[in-house]
């Protein structure tokens, strides 16, 4: 059974609500460049752990109405990466399927783990030491995550084990996020199928 060839797993997307409109691509075989613009410098910043620490090349463009709040278009960017992300995997065959990380960022140390199971689900154990880092609320970390793994198809589990410093501890959620996505993405030339008894791994969705 033939595995995917490097540099085609790609996918994109457009997406345009009367709230925001976003465009977001992703190659899963990249070398961690990334495009990354959405109006809320902190956000622009994570976005960009993703994409250098996952090796992923990641743009994302992302318009929306930042006068109401913040919620709509970083709930929506979530959105289109978990999106892009099932696109780029297809049928999933030869992938790791689980990936797994804990990333200290001096005081704070944070865990993801990831299953591209088909079943979506988000366990966010995570507490901030105050509600803004720039202009990213830090509640919406939670937000994010949670739209990616509904739109993924997959079990995230993301927990802060240790914090203090806000920005710390997310930027220590987020490299976690991407090394442990890295993992779960990456081909395993001795799986030759789709990683599951089953023998596919559906979004049941």
């Amino acid at each position: 059974m033939n595995l995917p060839a490097p540099g085609t797993r790609y996918a994109e997307i457009e997406r345009e609500t009367l709230e925001t409109t976003i465009r977001v691509s992703i190659d899963l075989d990249g070398s961690g460049t990334s495009q990354i613009d959405t109006g809320i410098g902190f956000f622009d910043h994570m976005l960009t752990q993703i994409s250098r620490h996952g090796l992923f090349d990641l743009v994302v463009h992302a318009h929306g109405d930042l006068y109401v709040d913040e919620h709509h278009l970083i709930e929506d960017v979530g959105i289109c990466l978990g999106r892009v992300c099932s696109q780029a995997l297809g049928e999933k065959k030869g992938i790791q399927r689980y990936g797994w990380a804990i990333v200290p960022m001096d005081e704070s140390l944070a865990m993801v783990a990831i299953d591209f199971s088909g079943r979506a689900h988000l366990e966010f154990d995570a507490q901030f030491s105050r509600d803004l880092v720039g202009m990213m609320p830090t509640e919406l970390v939670r937000e994010f995550f949670h739209a990616f793994a509904n739109q993924a198809a997959a079990t995230v589990h993301v927990r802060l084990m240790n914090s203090g410093n806000a920005h710390h501890a997310m930027e220590a959620i987020f490299k976690a996020f991407a090394k442990s996505l890295e993992m779960a993405t990456r081909v395993n030339p001795r799986q030759l199928t789709v990683p599951s008894t089953k023998g596919v791994l559906d979004n049941p969705n």
